[in-house]
């Protein structure tokens, strides 16, 4: 548990607000693409049409593909920790923050998006490592109870 005002909050209730930070992240990604296809006449189901659109619309659906990797790890290593159960929501708004860089280097040049993309693929893994490791971990301890 994490203090907060002198309110100690669950750790899987920072993965809950984490989770729900990212989900508002697709949202505005997926608004932006939206908004973008009105400003530049593009009807669906076109998906290209003007270079900022294009990459908004990567943006999103970059984002999406990488939500599915990243949040069913994250969710793991929030129910089965290895040793901090606050680590998990920590490495998720590090997870938001490189989505975040991701996208403003992506809306400038394309080719200024892998510093966010690095750091997305990089806390993936960690996270991967994590929940693997609760898991194997909560194995290991469920033999020895039975």
């Amino acid at each position: 548990m994490a203090a907060m005002g002198g309110i100690m909050i669950p750790a899987t209730l920072w993965t809950a607000i984490v989770t729900l930070s990212i989900g508002f992240f697709y949202f505005y990604t997926a608004f932006r693409v939206g908004n973008l296809r009105g400003k530049h006449g593009i009807k669906a189901p076109a998906t290209s049409g003007h270079p900022e659109f294009d990459c908004a619309y990567r943006v999103q659906l970059n984002t999406l593909e990488q939500m599915g990797i990243f949040l069913p790890f994250l969710w793991v290593a929030a129910f089965y920790p290895i040793r901090w159960p606050w680590l998990a929501p920590l490495i998720g708004l590090v997870w938001i923050i490189g989505r975040i860089i991701y996208m403003r280097g992506y809306m400038t040049d394309p080719n200024k998006r892998l510093a966010g993309a690095m750091m997305g693929g990089l806390t993936s893994a960690i996270m991967f490592i994590i929940a693997a490791g609760g898991v194997i971990k909560a194995c290991i301890a469920s033999l020895h109870v039975g």
